[in-house]
């Protein structure tokens, strides 16, 4: 092969290893799991959903645990909203607002494109690459080499820039539409585009034209501004119900992530409304100050006491400081009030087997059962189906059930040889056998 080809070749290979996209940006990420909060953001976004014509149970969020104002889209129908966006927005139509936004990247299919742009833009880099090796060797100077890929390669990265601010000006756009479709009024991302124009300033950032993935914020807070002037929701109020869940979200984030002091500072023992008594009550227990926790708990579940939340709260400060069995009856009437959701049956199917009573593993079954069924993503669920199998003898779903668990924590030889075990020891054709058989499948590609 002649030197200038071998070269080329090489620099076009590192080019392609240079500039692929960063796709599964998730990975690394501090998921958080709540059924409270995962329950007010889906009733923030069901509504905005249907209206971008999207099938809302198809769309995915989760919550990551980052102070920064942050949400985005990734993998699909897949929505990333950071913690701290929640703990600091004052209004659910903030949350909402943002929410729309990024419906507008989903409905638009900006993902795809946005992958065929950075195809584009990456064929642009090497043809920079090429054009500039060519051209150095000709010339015997390096330099000329340099001063052509440098040109080349910010150039497709101006470009790349220029498209994301298309798609994020588009993304815009959509999500006022959206919000006027379903009542809500956009001030909320006014709001929410004033708070992250005045954190760019707190942190002395600039923003530059040229050099910005999204359009300047003043040009997008005047955008939200001329819509406001003719949309007939401008002044449309927060429903009662939306102003309670999220006063209710926001003390719950701040008890669990803000440490006592800054909890007792925002939510002070003079105030005694439902979300700082929550608050404080959190905050305590994390303190494992149980003596000031278990009656500010006591006091909610005596004020609302059909809200399975506190009563997870309150099995949860029991189980964790050692009071397992006091846990159970808490955790049992959460369950009760709340039978359909996933997580609070795996919280007290943990109670259960943490109880080391043999007679409530038929009950830990059952409840995990429910929670896989519903939600096969929860690892802790299948971890304690493990535990639950073991005990009861049954190496069958044992054996499967380790195979779930190492397939979501990235373990796929593990869950391949787990899964290979299940085939053997489960009856043939039966579902568990069925199950084994895609996990061995799935696990070897």
């Amino acid at each position: 092969m002649h030197p200038l080809i071998r070269l080329i070749a090489l620099i076009t290979a590192l080019a392609i290893g240079l500039v692929q996209p960063a796709f599964g940006q998730n990975r690394g990420l501090s998921l958080i799991r709540d059924a409270e909060i995962e329950n007010i953001i889906r009733d923030y976004s069901t509504p905005i959903f249907n209206a971008a014509g999207l099938d809302a149970d198809s769309v995915t969020i989760h919550l990551v645990n980052d102070p920064r104002l942050n949400a985005f889209v990734a993998g699909g129908q897949r929505m990333f909203i950071n913690t701290g966006l929640l703990m600091r927005a004052e209004s659910p139509e903030q949350v909402m607002g943002v929410i729309a936004h990024e419906a507008g990247h989903i409905a638009g299919g900006h993902l795809a494109r946005l992958q065929d742009e950075l195809r584009n833009a990456k064929l642009k880099s090497i043809l920079a690459m090429i054009v500039g090796t060519a051209a150095g060797l000709a010339a015997g100077d390096g330099r000329v080499a340099g001063a052509v890929i440098g040109g080349g390669t910010q150039a497709a990265f101006a470009d790349l820039l220029k498209y994301s601010r298309t798609q994020e000006s588009s993304a815009d756009s959509a999500g006022l539409k959206y919000l006027d479709q379903t009542g809500t009024s956009s001030r909320g991302l006014l709001e929410f585009f004033e708070l992250l124009q005045r954190e760019i300033r707190v942190t002395g950032g600039r923003e530059h034209p040229y050099l910005s993935s999204h359009p300047l914020t003043n040009d997008r807070i005047t955008t939200v501004e001329s819509h406001l002037a003719f949309s007939r929701f401008a002044d449309a109020p927060t429903p009662a119900d939306l102003a309670k869940k999220h006063a209710m979200m926001r003390a719950k984030l701040v008890g669990f992530m803000e440490p006592l002091g800054t909890t007792l500072k925002l939510y002070p023992a003079t105030d005694n409304t439902l979300p700082a008594r929550y608050a404080r009550a959190i905050a305590y227990y994390q303190q494992s100050d149980l003596g000031q926790a278990l009656p500010l708990i006591d006091g909610l579940i005596a004020e609302e006491p059909e809200n399975p939340y506190f009563y997870e709260l309150k099995g949860q400060m029991l189980l964790e400081n050692g009071r397992v069995q006091d846990s159970l009856a808490p955790y049992q009437k959460m369950a009760d009030l709340a039978p359909a959701e996933p997580l609070l049956r795996s919280a007290l199917a943990k109670a259960q087997v943490e109880s080391g009573n043999s007679a409530l593993l038929e009950d830990a079954l059952s409840n995990l059962l429910v929670a896989t069924r519903s939600d096969p993503s929860l690892a802790g669920s299948w971890r304690l189906l493990t535990i639950v199998y073991g005990r009861l003898g049954m190496q069958g779903e044992l054996a499967l059930s380790q195979a779930e668990f190492n397939l979501l924590s990235g373990d796929p030889k593990a869950a391949e040889a787990l899964g290979k075990r299940a085939l053997d020891l489960l009856a043939t054709g039966s579902p568990g056998w069925i199950r084994a058989q895609d996990i061995v499948s799935e696990s070897e590609r």
